[in-house]
């Protein structure tokens, strides 16, 4: 059967939101990372939404959803969840984060408990974690994310060339250069090419700092519901450069942690049919 993906928008949250709705069951949502849109889920949608019904939003800042000037904390991007749920009218969900969409997630399970049965969360470090063990060798590796935090100079730098600024995170990131290549790659140049899409983007890393305030607050308080780690083995910046088992025991005791091999920092591109899987196995059991 073929999974038709559709993109709606709506207002919640005071923001004019994108979501792709596809497929029938029991509600998953997947929230994408950086430098990516809602089209990251492209291979998981024809798979998962055979069995799940699926929402794939864009992030706020990201895509065809809104780029505010403000309120990118995660606190408030997981309020802007919330608020496309209710008027979706969907209340419990199994949650599916990437890179900063891992980040909401962390955020609405820490925030919404009640309504997340499952969390898994892709090649992410969290933020408290980054900010607690940072030094001259993560720095060097994280050089993209305080670059973004630096008030409109990649902007400026940026515009007229989202081509080749994408390309080099594409190919540095990905175990195979070539990954994201042809329709995929023009689609995200076309997206990031969009007006405001850079400063949204470099808007959810300036966050860093409320980001890291909130998560402190509620350091002590893990994970309440069962979740699955998965990071690609061979990136720089997450699996070679963290104790990803030991992060992640950190921020949930029903934990599952997964490495996938020959993979770097995009595993839902890069490995499919992997990625999905483990997903499938994970969400078995899940009904609404």
């Amino acid at each position: 059967m073929m999974i038709p993906i559709v993109n709606y928008t709506l207002r919640a949250n005071g923001i004019r939101q994108n979501y792709i709705d596809a497929g029938q069951g029991a509600p998953v949502v997947l929230l994408h990372g950086f430098p990516e849109t809602n089209y990251a889920w492209r291979h998981q949608i024809p798979v998962l939404g055979e069995r799940y019904r699926l929402i794939a939003p864009d992030l706020r800042g990201y895509g065809e959803t809104d780029k505010p000037a403000s309120g990118y904390d995660k606190r408030t991007m997981a309020k802007d969840l919330a608020a496309l749920l209710d008027e979706l009218g969907i209340g419990r969900i199994a949650l599916v984060g990437h890179d900063r969409g891992a980040r909401v997630a962390t955020r609405f399970a820490k925030d919404y408990p009640e309504r997340v049965d499952r969390l898994v969360v892709m090649d992410n470090v969290p933020t408290r974690i980054v900010a607690r063990e940072i030094n001259a060798e993560i720095a060097k590796v994280y050089w993209f994310f305080l670059f973004h935090l630096v008030p409109d100079l990649p902007e400026t730098l940026i515009a007229g060339k989202e081509e080749q600024w994408l390309r080099w995170f594409f190919s540095d990131w990905a175990y195979d250069p070539a990954t994201i290549s042809g329709e995929a790659f023009d689609t995200y140049v076309r997206a990031y090419r969009a007006p405001g899409a850079v400063r949204g983007a470099m808007a959810d890393y300036r966050a860093n700092a409320e980001d890291v305030a909130q998560d402190r607050e509620d350091a002590h308080i893990k994970i309440a519901c069962p979740t699955l780690a998965l990071w690609g083995a061979d990136f720089g910046a997450v699996g070679k450069l963290f104790d990803m088992p030991k992060v992640w025991a950190e921020m949930a005791d029903d934990l599952r942690a997964v490495a996938i091999e020959h993979c770097g920092h995009l595993p839902h591109e890069e490995r499919p049919e992997a990625v999905n899987a483990l997903l499938l196995d994970f969400l078995e059991g899940w009904k609404g």
